[in-house]
């Protein structure tokens, strides 16, 4: 147990895809890892965000952080950084508050600014945006 650590300790993950694994062992293994991490007495699990890279399976940390809140019981669980140029921020705002409502106290929402991506992967995630942050499915 890591109960007597003077400084709070975190586990920072990017499910990473070894060689012959599916993208499904990998996002596994996270999740086995949060609840190893509880069992040692972490502090936080967090999860990365990073697109378009076929050894990382961390691309939509929101949905991985409800599943490791839900396997767990104290560890505070959260983002090592939505990047906010790829979501509108209202939509991370209010998903994060989701996941807090469901796991009270538990939730760490981290954001950044670079696009957590190659340029070309960060340009699909921009096309179709409009002036004042609207699609170009909604408008006309």
């Amino acid at each position: 147990m890591l109960r007597h650590c003077a400084h709070p300790l975190l586990i920072l993950d990017l499910a990473p895809v070894s060689t012959g694994m599916t993208a499904r062992e990998a996002l596994n293994n996270s999740l086995e890892l949060a609840v190893a991490g509880e069992r040692l007495g972490f502090h936080r699990f967090w999860l990365a965000e990073h697109h378009n890279m076929p050894g990382v399976a961390s691309s939509s940390p929101e949905i991985l952080i409800g599943q490791a809140a839900r396997m767990t019981s104290r560890i505070r669980v959260g983002s090592g950084g939505v990047m906010l140029p790829n979501h509108a921020p209202l939509k991370v705002a209010e998903s994060f508050l989701t996941l807090e409502a469901l796991f009270p106290g538990r939730i760490d929402l981290g954001i950044g600014r670079a696009p957590g991506s190659d340029p070309r992967t960060a340009s699909a995630f921009r096309r179709g945006q409009a002036a004042g942050g609207r699609s170009s499915r909604n408008a006309g």
